[in-house]
């Protein structure tokens, strides 16, 4: 009699109730099952009550025993739903997919590593038709690459002035220039190391006699370690030094323009566009001019000018004294069966930035095209405006990896453009200050640090070695005098030799980083000053 009762019990109807998504589900469970008392528990134990035990529930108490079953019932379905819960996957988690019934012009990358500006959250507030737009372009400021570049051949080709070379135990090569400019009682000085160009302008009257060369650089860096420099004697040595010290200004530039059509996501669609719809000639238009490779002598951003192996047209426009190319997807060169276009890729792949043209409501992926160079994109879309309003207007946004600083100009808010001439001023600013700021990411500046530091090795060796010959050193006596260094230095081909090797090696040409040409003419345009020795003595002594 207890075994069959036990099993009676063991098998009888147990009433599961489960509270969720999908309403209640009866379960049959087995009395022998040990586990521990849960809210859920004491709702069954309610729920399964013969009516005579009810009545006690609902006597005096029962507004009580109400709020409390209702309590449990809510942290059931509460815990329940927060089960069903699941991350999306990015960007797709992001509650501004649909602003305003638009998509944004931009959504992250799936594991990060950019930044977007203006932020999505900015975008909320977007109007074609709003009167705010943007700032005025004559407060557009083009950034400088190097704002002290330029300061040797202004204030000291044109001046009478001495140059020196050192080798520093921690610091290394050194070359050091130093400008009396007498009409102003200063000395102007520049201290040239691997990391960087130290400038600086003393007063006279503050020495009781002129300093030292090492007294100099010292003041400018305090790590200089050396008890001597060499003074430097060569005659072309300005035109060394110029060359060195603005080897990373250039006049030119060049982006990557890609044409993005509605419902294109990957990198393989939209370099697959062939066709130009006339909005984005219209907007082509706004860039510059439309012009033939063929016989083109303009800058022309490693495009042949000659054979037509890189298309028939580009995009070229001067824009305050510098010249930029374009390279546009449509226009470059398209290999039927190339999944991966990569005629068109070799150039806009090795841009640092690129512009982006959409054509209607889908967004443009951070990360979508594959790229060591590539490290912004600034994307223009084509937005319509209210009916009052005529003409065309382009909403922007910019996207850059993380360690690419801010650069201006500023986006204004909201980011809209109505006027040709202020988006023209707007982007083409933007797209050089990016480059610019794009440089001091990690992989440029690691780049750009090796680059100097074998140019300013190679030129402190090369006015060293020089110097000596015209100071009439006897183990350089066997060399002929305008080859007696190159042959001293054989394996490195001297400086200029070596400046365009590491040159080649940067993501521009040798020709787009504006490297300065040695003419005949220049050396004669020079002003020959005679020496004034007793400058040379004070600088010299140790």
């Amino acid at each position: 009699m207890e075994r069959e009762k036990r099993n009676d019990t063991s098998f009888s109807r147990k009433r599961s109730f489960t509270f969720g998504a999908y309403g209640g589900v009866d379960r049959f469970t087995c009395g022998d099952e040990t586990r521990p008392e849960s809210a859920e528990d004491n709702i069954l134990d309610i729920l399964d009550s013969p009516a005579s035990e009810s009545k006690p529930f609902l006597s005096s108490s029962s507004n009580q025993k109400d709020t409390e079953l209702f309590e449990i019932i809510e942290k059931l379905q509460g815990s329940r739903i927060d089960e069903q819960r699941c991350e999306f996957p990015l960007p797709l988690k992001s509650q501004l997919l649909t602003i305003g019934g638009e998509l944004p012009l931009i959504l992250p990358s799936k594991s990060g590593g950019y930044w977007i500006d203006p932020s999505l959250e900015r975008l909320v507030d977007v109007s074609p038709t709003s009167s705010h737009h943007g700032l005025d372009p004559e407060s557009y400021d083009i950034m400088e690459r190097d704002r002290e570049a330029k300061i040797y051949h202004e204030f000291f080709c044109s001046r009478y002035h001495h140059s020196f070379t050192a080798v520093d135990a921690s610091l290394g090569p050194l070359v050091l220039s130093v400008c009396l400019e007498e009409e102003e009682n200063k000395l102007r000085v520049i201290l040239r190391m691997k990391e960087c160009s130290l400038h600086g302008v003393f007063s006279v009257s503050l020495f009781p006699n002129i300093p030292s060369a090492v007294e100099l650089a010292k003041m400018l860096c305090d790590r200089v370690t050396v008890s001597k420099f060499e003074v430097v004697s060569y005659l072309k040595a300005p035109e060394l030094i110029t060359a060195f010290d603005e080897h990373r200004v250039s006049p030119n530039f060049k982006f990557g323009v890609l044409y993005q059509k509605d419902g294109q996501f990957t990198e393989e669609d939209i370099l697959s566009n062939n066709d130009e719809s006339e909005e984005f000639k219209e907007f082509l238009s706004v860039l510059g001019e439309t012009i033939q490779l063929q016989g083109f002598t303009g800058f022309r951003g490693g495009l042949d000018v000659c054979h037509g192996q890189t298309g028939s047209e580009a995009v070229f426009t001067s824009f305050h004294g510098r010249e930029i190319i374009f390279h546009v997807a449509t226009k470059l060169p398209f290999t039927e069966g190339d999944q991966q276009q990569l005629q068109r890729k070799r150039h806009i792949g090795n841009d640092i930035v690129a512009l982006v043209y959409q054509e209607g409501q889908t967004p443009f992926l951070s990360d979508v095209i594959k790229s060591h160079f590539l490290h912004c994109f600034v994307v223009v879309r084509r937005i319509q405006r209210g009916e009052e309003a005529g003409g065309a207007a382009y909403q922007v946004c910019v996207t850059a990896r993380e360690d690419v600083p801010p650069f201006g100009p500023v986006i204004p808010h909201p980011p809209v453009f109505t006027d040709r001439s202020v988006l023209r001023e707007f982007l083409l600013t933007k797209l050089i200050n990016a480059e610019i700021s794009c440089y001091k990411a990690e992989r440029f500046s690691k780049l750009e640090l090796r680059t100097r530091s074998s140019l300013l090795e190679s030129l402190q060796a090369e006015l060293s070695t020089r110097s000596q010959c015209m100071m009439g050193d006897p183990s350089l006596s066997a060399f002929p005098s305008s080859e007696g260094v190159r042959g001293a230095s054989e394996g490195s081909g001297g400086f200029i030799e070596n400046f365009k090797r590491a040159i080649r090696v940067r993501s521009h040409s040798f020709e787009t980083l504006g490297v300065p040409r040695k003419t005949g003419s220049s050396a004669s345009q020079k002003p020959q000053v005679k020496p004034h020795n007793e400058m040379i003595r004070c600088l010299t002594e140790y």
